[in-house]
């Protein structure tokens, strides 16, 4: 698994929306109406991050869900985290 460079990174992080680099990180907080829908997400995003073998920080702030996604095996960020990040954004977008 290959870093991706500053352009390419900076490329892929302006088709996404809402995540913010921090650091070797990308960051987004996703805001939910109630709790349950929140945990619901997060068991929705731990399935898929299980099945891809690559796993987020997950904070559960009641209502507030925030993830930070990074490859430490490349030293930052690849295409996984960009595309994972995408699908999490999809995985949203049904609650």
């Amino acid at each position: 698994m290959r870093r991706l460079t500053e352009t390419e990174m900076s490329e892929s992080l302006s088709s996404l929306n809402g995540w913010k680099l921090d650091g070797k990180f990308i960051v987004k907080k996703y805001r939910f109406k109630e709790f349950l829908k929140g945990v619901s997400f997060v068991n929705d995003i731990a399935r898929l991050s299980e099945d891809q073998n690559h796993h987020p920080f997950i904070s559960i702030d009641y209502k507030l869900i925030t993830l930070k996604l990074t490859s430490w095996h490349a030293g930052g960020l690849t295409d996984l985290d960009m595309s994972l990040a995408k699908k999490y954004d999809e995985i949203f977008e049904n609650y």
